[in-house]
Parts: C-alpha cells; sequence; structure tokens
C-alpha cells in the first residue's frame, strides 16, 4: 500500500477551530490527529478571586451554543458547596429552559452543519437551495428553542435571568403559555425530520464505544442524575475526579479526558444508550420507526439519535409548559460560607462537570470545569482511525471527506475544549 498523507488544515461545518492529520503507510493508518489549535481561554484562572455568584455568568461565556449548560452546572455546583435546595417550581423551569437549549444546538448540528455529509453537499445554503422545506422547518424549530431561552432567561445567547438559588425573575405564565401552540407543532415536526433523515446512506461502522453519560431511574437525564455508563460505573457526580482524569497532548490546546486508560464516549449515543428505557413511548416509537435500537453504535447514524432527543425536549418542554407554577419567590437565598460543590449536567454534547472550592466569604479559590468535547477527543482519534482503515479504498479527496464527516458526527464544540490548559515548563 502507498504511503498516503490526508490533511484538513481547517475542518468545515464545526463549532471553533480545528484540523485532522491521517499518515497511511504500507500496514494501514499509522497516525490519527485531531487537532486543536484555538487559543485557549484559561476560565478557571479567570473564576479564582471571584464571588461565586459570578461563576454562572462567567461560564456561560465559554459557549454561545450551549450556555444553559454551563450556568446550570455551575449553578448546580455553587448550591452543592453553598447547601442550598432549590424548590421543585426552580427545578423545573430550569429544565424547562434546558429544553430550548437541546432544541435549539441539535437542531443547528443535524439540519445545518450534518445533514450536508448525507447529502453530498458543501453547506445549508446548497440544502435551502435543493430543500427548501428542510431549511424553512429546521430553522422554525431552531427559533422555538431560542423562543423558549429568550423567555426564561431572558435572551437567547448566555441568559441572564439565571443565577444561583434559582432565577432573577419568574416568566409571566402568558408568555409561557404562548408557546404551548409551537411546541405541539415542534413535536410532530421533529419525528418528521427524523424519518427523513433515516432515509440517508449511512456508512457502514461500529465501535465498542464506553458510553458515559448521567443516568437516572425515573427521567430521561438533562439537568439532572448520577454519572453512569454501560460497563457498569454508578457514582454521584461528587466523584467525577476519582474516576476520570485529563491530560495534555502536544497537538491540542485542550485537555484529552481519559476513564482509568481507556476513552470514553458523552453525548447522544451515549445518553439514549444508558437511558432509552426513560425516553416517552412516542419517541421510543419514532427511534424504532427511523431504525433505531435501543443501542446505536454506529456514530454516522448519531444525527438521529439527536434527532429523537429534538422530539423529547419539545415533549417535555410541552409537558412543564401546560403545569408551569411560577416559582415563588424565584430564587431561594444562598448563604456565603466556605465549602466544595459539584455540578454535572447533559450539555447537548454530553456531561458538562463542574467543581468548585470557596472560602468563608463565597470566594472562589478553585476552579475545575471539564466540557463534553475535551472529554471526546481521544475517543474522536480513535473513530478517525478506524474509519480511514475502513475505507482506504477511497481516493484522497473522498478519504478525506469521510474523515471529515467522522468528525463532525460528534458535533465537537471546540471553543469549550479549549477553556483550559495546563502548561509544563522546563527550565534548563
Amino acid at each position: 500500500m502507498a504511503e498516503r498523507t490526508i490533511k484538513v488544515d481547517a475542518l468545515a461545518r464545526v463549532e471553533g477551530e480545528g484540523a485532522i492529520k491521517l499518515k497511511i503507510g504500507p500496514s494501514g493508518v499509522e497516525a490519527a490527529e485531531f487537532r486543536i489549535f484555538e487559543p485557549p481561554r484559561f476560565f478557571e484562572a479567570l473564576l479564582r478571586g471571584r464571588d461565586a455568584a459570578d461563576a454562572p455568568d462567567i461560564t456561560s461565556r465559554i459557549c454561545g451554543i450551549c450556555p444553559v449548560a454551563y450556568i446550570t452546572s455551575a449553578n448546580q455546583a455553587m448550591e452543592a458547596a453553598l447547601g442550598v435546595t432549590v424548590t421543585p417550581e426552580i427545578a423545573a423551569l430550569r429544565r424547562l429552559l434546558y429544553c430550548g437549549e437541546w432544541i435549539q444546538s441539535h437542531v443547528l448540528h443535524a439540519a445545518m452543519l450534518h445533514a450536508p455529509d448525507f447529502l453530498g453537499l458543501e453547506d445549508a445554503f446548497e440544502i435551502a437551495r435543493l430543500r427548501p422545506d428542510l431549511v424553512k422547518t429546521a430553522l422554525r424549530l431552531k427559533k422555538l428553542g431560542n423562543e423558549l431561552m429568550e423567555v426564561i432567561g431572558g435572551r437567547a445567547v448566555h441568559p441572564v435571568n439565571t443565577r444561583i438559588g434559582g432565577f432573577w425573575r419568574a416568566p409571566d405564565p402568558e408568555r409561557i403559555a404562548a408557546l404551548i401552540p409551537e411546541l405541539e407543532w415542534g413535536i410532530g415536526a421533529a419525528r418528521d425530520m427524523t424519518l427523513d433523515f433515516a432515509g440517508f446512506d449511512f456508512p457502514q461502522d461500529e465501535a465498542d464505544y464506553t458510553f458515559v453519560s448521567l443516568v437516572h431511574p425515573e427521567t430521561y437525564p438533562i439537568e439532572l442524575g448520577r454519572i453512569g455508563s454501560n460497563r457498569g460505573l454508578d457514582i454521584g457526580v461528587e466523584a467525577f475526579a476519582e474516576h476520570f482524569a485529563e491530560e495534555q497532548v502536544a497537538r491540542s490546546t485542550a485537555l484529552h479526558a481519559r476513564h482509568g486508560d481507556a476513552p470514553y464516549l458523552v453525548g447522544p449515543l451515549a445518553r439514549y444508550a444508558n437511558n432509552f428505557a426513560r425516553l416517552s413511548d412516542s419517541c421510543r416509537d419514532t427511534a424504532a420507526a427511523a431504525g433505531l435500537g435501543p443501542v446505536e453504535r454506529n456514530p454516522f447514524r448519531s444525527i438521529l439519535v439527536r434527532m429523537v432527543e429534538v422530539q423529547y425536549a419539545c415533549e417535555e418542554a410541552l409537558r412543564l409548559a401546560r403545569g408551569y407554577v411560577p416559582p415563588d419567590p424565584p430564587a431561594v437565598v444562598a448563604p456565603r460560607r466556605a465549602g466544595t460543590g459539584h455540578g454535572c449536567t447533559e450539555a447537548p454534547r454530553g456531561i458538562c462537570h463542574h467543581s468548585y472550592t470557596l472560602d468563608d466569604e463565597g470566594r472562589i479559590l478553585s476552579a475545575a470545569i471539564v466540557p463534553p468535547t475535551s472529554q471526546n477527543q481521544k475517543q474522536i482519534e480513535d473513530d478517525l482511525a478506524r474509519v480511514a482503515g475502513r475505507f482506504l479504498d477511497l481516493d484522497d479527496a473522498a478519504l478525506q471527506w469521510r474523515c471529515e464527516q467522522a468528525i463532525r458526527n460528534h458535533d465537537p464544540c471546540i471553543s469549550c475544549a479549549t477553556h483550559a490548559l495546563r502548561p509544563t515548563i522546563e527550565r534548563v
């Protein structure tokens, strides 16, 4: 087999700046690198010395697509450190807000960034030209998610109505009720889009993943649960650092995470596999109609799982909107005290873990944030090597397209992953 090098210096249709490099030799794939070169932003260092109340707003700036994930994980960690328990009404409103983020983020990726791969098109503009109804439906669904975030959070990007202990003010019931007709429409639209996408020609691929996600005995996890896996892991969120570690690699400005000595996968495939029984009957019906079983190991079919989750998020949002009771008061007052707390929620791309230690005046002494994409980096590289090895018969252009698609299967949020870098300095 002739030696080949496949390089993509700037990945398209992903959030952030990254590259891939494959070295193929006589024996097959010799090296596969998912390189992240976006400058790190040092959010943990920015938080030191700040008041605990600043953490949710500051960490939301890590990502403009999934700010609620950072807000909610930070709030949970601070509430654990400060001994605060929110009311059921506040908890329900947080879940409703989070549903909005799932809807807009998943639809953005599935319809605008990922679908072009299966349609043989360069971007969503070409889809709009050839299939305008698909793009119109996707934009309407995304707008629905944005409206949920705006009504509850004050604005669609980096919500400003959230705080430790709850919200600054409770949304008017009339504004929540006004979303109900569109949520009813959204359930059917998400199902239709899932079945539409099920007709794509998916490459044959399968991996024996270690699926890691939140797990919950009663509900499909979004903003609460324990951390579990398909290998028997079942731990509280406070035990995360005892089972997972991050390390720096030269080719990336983001840390690589591992479970023991092995890679693992977070995100829709993991949530779905670990919590399939917690989905609604109608979502399980949609999954079956789309050809999905209780576990999906083909990463190229992750687009279908994301759309099933959009349907679920619409159903959950409809249930919560119909039962909305404004929390009164809208927030539980948090005391100032020393403590350590941990929080973990399911961002659209997977678990987002926060931990903080506070001093006696409620100032942040230390912060650790582990975003989903940094957790997936090692597994993404393994997927890249596996996919390239499986399709070596393709010419360079087709193999490059397939490898880029293998990256986009995971919807990497590269800007999220580069929030921290632990430098190693050697002085001679």
